[in-house]
């Protein structure tokens, strides 16, 4: 063989000899990763212990300023929900419905929710041949490394051959000539400017550049567009690469229910111990939430399992504040892996300055909003580098030491609660131990004093309740949690021997001052947290209260305070059940109580509000709602509310954001023209990716107005499906229900004997005699009960007025009309729905004989000028909902709504009570005006 085709023969075979190189470099970096205490040698291996994580697509790269105990608890929400999910092999496999490749793919995910080792997973199953066959070559980077070089200039081959050596050599970034994957993690943490924008273009992989350039060269597709890339981040760093450069986003969602119990059994080889973590976990609601993100989950294991076996009897953690108090005690053992029996026995001198170091460390930087610190950082809080080891021998979970390139060192607590646990003992133990208020910056009490020094926290909590409320983005929400639960004497008893004890009435105080904070104008977020931080303190009085109004089916939401108020929302978002529909008239059709609601609304994913009296003001709050990068919301139904135009320009403002994720929007008979049609075809134009269903019937939009939404249906970018515009015209501008009127008539053939008919058979009495009604099949011959002649379908009004006590219904024509069976009395069945009327007891419903109080109270209606004995029935049967309202002069007042599907045409009924004393009980079908 000639030299000359020795060489090309030997440079051939390079390429698969570095994959051979880098898998091996990547599975000895990769294979393992290190629980407990990791410096002394105790790695698991990732295929051991790895629980698949639940990763979902959508959403966009836009900020989410949020702090992320609430998207973690907005998270846990959105778990149950059916959307698409995607495997981490499949990352970067073209979705169904796309034809374009996927060439940068932007995961998001709350710290410690498992996002780097989901890279490593990735990545190592690669070096072991279980997946992507057909990449070459995986590059994995984390930006922390990357911070390192921050100063140097590099072209991108010798980048990769720094980190990868042998790549130069090869050309493996030749354009096109290899299936190249760049993996960056930890966007959130790059220290560099990435001006994308404003940088110089980049075309040549061997020209250097700053590593900034370099950087967002490749990003942008200018520098090797053949290569693949995979950004992590955190939300609220998400907007730091222009949506043009992404081509998917992906969320990681931590843990299912599911996952979180397959992690908890890989971790607990005995069945019962695991059963029993899992149970109790599953009681307290702060825990579960928490479990979503796999690192609290290894906190939770890392606590109960020492509980269970070395404190045999003792009652498990509940709250936050315990669980993470427990784990110092944990982690504080680690020094000698040696198990105590008494906690005091823990906080030597050397534990208890290290704390404090630790826990001034976590303060400073939370207050300076840093998560990642350096060498620098360290030396300003008392901690020698050459002891940094120490510490993070002794605390090698609790603060993890991270090594970069040359060995120099970045710094991070595991998690982010962790730091703020840390931060809050820190405020907590310098105050009881020194009188120093930290968040006053107060002077310390004077040494001759401390001796008969006595701490009262009061005023301590006041003022971190202050700056929480206050916070524009919840950044000292579980700081604040830790710090109130701190206080509780249970956990000051596992505190014996780091501080000393301070009054018990400090938190009966406390919890006062929470109530009245709550009782305040306060955002919903900040509301919720404030319940947690009651939960923290073992108080849950206003929920209880609450609960107990709605087992009892007492709760009248028109007369709830604004506390109340926050409760119910609290315990609706942290209920076990799933709020798959919100449904606003089972609480109130009103707009005060849609403003109060809220964020049920974007926890659930339909939102019933069709007929409750909502203006162009709630639009502007569900605009809110369907930009917001957390909203579970993709259904919405606002058809006959008056929202007008106004309204409809404001809800678009919402729908064109990139954060919305709305599939069906539904605003029939909304009183919208031509104008408000502009609003929505400018938002499709903006964002077209999602909405699907779109429902402008009972308006007047005009052909011209409705020609773009239709070139929509057929426009391949769009992903609208489905139009409805008719019926439509001027004459579905009226406002309210009234405009919906049918005619009816009172049947005769279906009339008791016991019912007289008069006034052109629009009005029904029941009489002590019987009639002298001839013979028909139709005619019920036991209870006292008619139909109307018309079979009703679409959308029907009519109004009844009506005297002493009453049945207003409707019915399929097939209900049972012979003998005494409850299946032939209105409401007692599974065909009729019933009003109960009484001048006696007010109103009630009743299906399939289920009966159920109204949501108007009768103090609420006693308490409205005009009431009558006038109701109204709405029914739209396509929708499948059945209304009844109580009319006073103009307005009306909400009392229940059926929600079911209706089979087959329904005709309005009437009854009367079967039982002596309300003989003279009428019925009377009104004239309607449309135009009242």
């Amino acid at each position: 063989m000639k030299e000359d085709e020795l060489a090309d023969s030997l440079q051939s075979k390079l390429p698969a000899v570095f994959q051979c190189q880098l898998k091996s470099q990547l599975k000895t970096k990769f294979q393992c990763v290190f629980e407990g205490i990791a410096k002394a040698g105790n790695p698991t291996l990732l295929n051991q212990i790895y629980t698949e994580l639940y990763i979902t697509e959508g959403g966009t790269g836009e900020v989410n300023e949020e702090h992320e105990a609430i998207q973690i608890e907005g998270a846990s929400r959105k778990q149950a929900r059916a959307e698409t999910t995607i495997r981490q092999e499949d990352i970067f496999k073209v979705p169904s419905g796309r034809s374009e490749p996927v060439r940068t793919v932007l995961t998001k995910g709350v710290a410690g929710i498992g996002k780097t080792v989901l890279t490593q997973k990735f990545t190592l199953d690669w070096a072991e041949d279980k997946t992507n066959e057909d990449i070459q070559f995986i590059f994995p980077f984390s930006f922390r490394e990357l911070n390192l070089l921050k100063k140097r200039h590099f072209s991108l081959v010798e980048l990769v051959n720094l980190f990868f050596s042998g790549a130069k050599r090869i050309g493996i970034c030749r354009s096109g000539e290899f299936n190249v994957v760049f993996i960056f993690d930890g966007l959130d943490e790059c220290r560099l400017p990435l001006d994308f924008h404003n940088n110089e273009i980049l075309t040549d992989v061997t020209e250097s550049a700053p590593l900034d350039v370099l950087l967002t060269n490749l990003i942008w597709g200018s520098l090797l567009p053949s290569a693949r890339l995979w950004i992590t981040t955190r939300p609220a760093a998400a907007n730091q690469i222009p949506l043009e450069c992404v081509d998917m986003v992906t969320e990681v969602r931590g843990f299912t229910d599911l996952q979180k119990e397959e992690y908890f059994n890989k971790r607990f080889r005995n069945e019962d111990q695991a059963r029993r973590i899992i149970s109790h976990v599953k009681k307290s609601r702060s825990l579960h939430i928490m479990c979503y993100i796999p690192v609290f989950s290894w906190i939770t294991a890392t606590v109960l399992d020492d509980v269970l076996r070395n404190r045999a009897g003792q009652e498990l953690p509940k709250s936050l504040t315990e669980m993470y108090i427990y784990f110092l005690v944990v982690q504080s053992k680690l020094k000698t892996v040696k198990y105590y029996e008494r906690t005091d026995h823990h906080w030597s001198w050397e534990c208890r300055k290290m704390i404090e170091c630790l826990g001034k460390l976590a303060f400073a930087q939370l207050q300076n909003g840093n998560l990642i610190f350096y060498e620098v950082d360290l030396i300003e809080c008392g901690i020698a580098i050459k002891e940094a080891a120490l510490y993070s021998g002794i605390f090698t979970q609790i603060f993890k030491e991270e090594k970069g390139l040359y060995q120099e060192k970045v710094f991070c607590f595991v998690h982010q609660s962790v730091q703020e646990f840390l931060a809050a003992l820190y405020v907590h133990l310098t105050y009881i131990n020194s009188g120093v208020n930290l968040l006053a910056k107060q002077r310390p009490v004077p040494w001759w004093q401390r001796f008969w020094y006595r701490p009262n926290l009061y005023s301590l909590h006041q003022i971190a309740l202050d700056k929480a409320v206050q916070s524009p983005n919840g950044h000292l929400d579980l700081f604040l949690r830790f710090l109130l639960g701190l206080s509780l004497q249970a956990n000051q008893i596992l505190l014996q021997g780091l501080q000393v004890q301070c009054s018990p009435k400090t938190d009966q105080d406390t919890i006062q001052y929470i109530k009245k904070k709550i009782s305040e104008n306060l955002s919903a977020e900040k509301s919720i947290n404030l319940f947690h931080c009651l939960n923290e303190l073992n108080d849950r009085s206003l929920m209880e209260e609450i609960q107990q109004s709605l087992s009892s089916g007492s709760l009248s939401t028109d007369t709830l305070s604004p506390a109340q108020y926050s409760a119910l929302v609290f315990i609706l978002l942290s209920s076990d059940e799933d709020l798959e529909v919100f449904d606003l008239k089972k609480y109130s059709a009103s707009e005060d109580a849609l403003l109060k609601l809220l964020p049920v609304v974007k926890a659930s994913k339909k939102a019933l509000l069709s007929n409750c009296n909502l203006s162009e003001r709630s639009c502007a709050a569900l605009s809110s709602v369907l930009s917001c990068q957390s909203s579970n919301l993709r259904e919405l139904d606002l058809s006959n509310n008056n929202l007008l135009d106004a309204g409809v320009k404001a809800l678009s403002e919402g729908l064109d954001s990139p954060n919305c994720m709305l599939q069906t929007l539904r605003l029939s008979g909304c009183l919208i023209t031509k104008e408000g049609v502009a609003f929505l075809d400018s938002a499709l134009d903006c964002n077209p990716s999602h909405l699907r269903e779109l429902d402008l019937s009972y308006n007047h939009p005009g052909d011209s107005a409705v020609k773009p939404l239709f070139d929509k249906l057929n426009d391949p970018h769009c992903r609208l499906d489905t139009l409805r515009v008719d019926p439509c015209g001027a004459h579905w501008l009226k406002p309210g229900l009234r405009k919906y009127v049918c005619m009816l008539t009172l049947d005769m053939n279906t009339a008791n004997r016991k019912i007289r008919l008069l006034d052109g058979n629009r009005k029904a009495t029941y009489v002590e005699g019987d009639r002298s009604y001839p013979d028909h099949e139709d005619r019920f011959d036991y209870w006292p009960q008619l139909l109307c002649t018309e079979g009703l379908t679409g959308r029907c009004y009519w109004e009844v007025e009506w005297r002493g006590e009453v049945l207003v219904s409707v019915s399929y024509p097939a209900i049972r009309r012979r003998g005494d069976r409850n299946d032939c009395l209105f409401g007692r069945n599974i065909q009729s729905w019933t009003l109960i009327c009484s001048d006696d007891s007010g109103f009630s419903v009743c299906h399939n004989g289920r009966e159920a109080s109204t949501s108007s109270s009768s103090s609420t209606l006693c308490s409205i000028p005009s009431i009558s004995n006038r109701v109204a029935v709405y029914l739209d049967h396509p929708a499948g909902t059945l209304s009844f309202y109580r009319v006073a002069s103009y307005t009306l007042i909400h009392l229940h709504t059926f929600s079911t599907t209706f089979s087959e045409p329904l005709y309005p009924g009437f009854g009367f009570w079967h039982r002596c004393g309300w003989f003279g009980s009428s019925v009377h079908l009104c004239s309607v005006e449309e135009d009242d």
